[in-house]
């Protein structure tokens, strides 16, 4: 069986709440939903569910690279948004980053996340291709 690695973003839940920010097993790494909160604990963004997009595909660019991955070996992205109308500006940095990689993709609308001020929640799966 392939050897499980889990990797922390130090953030004080995942102790708490028993998660990792990322898992990585054989080839695979699924990564947590993530949001927009900085190092500091402040949300990024606020109002800017693009700008949010953004900033939340950057830290999962960082934890993919810790785990030996890279954004090209995302096979699906899940996108959980708490105004559906947002979609557009969503859809428009997830094409900017995935446009060549074409990851399946899910966008849902939910009735809120942890906080107000957070617009976006965003998981990944990936598959290490070499």
């Amino acid at each position: 069986m392939a050897e499980r690695i889990n990797f922390s973003s130090d953030a004080p839940w995942e102790s708490v709440a028993g998660y990792s920010r990322a898992v990585r097993i054989g080839k695979t790494i699924e990564i947590a939903g993530t949001t927009a909160v900085d190092s500091h604990g402040q949300i990024v963004s606020p109002g800017d569910a693009g700008g949010q997009t953004k900033f939340i595909f950057g830290k999962i660019d960082k934890i993919l690279k810790e785990a030996g991955s890279k954004l090209s070996d995302v096979i699906r992205t899940r996108m959980f948004v708490t105004d559906i109308n947002d979609w557009e500006k969503i859809a428009l940095v997830h094409g900017h980053i995935f446009n060549e990689i074409k990851p399946v993709s899910t966008l849902v609308e939910v009735s809120q996340l942890i906080d107000k001020e957070l617009l976006i929640e965003i998981e990944v799966s990936a598959i290490i291709q070499n």
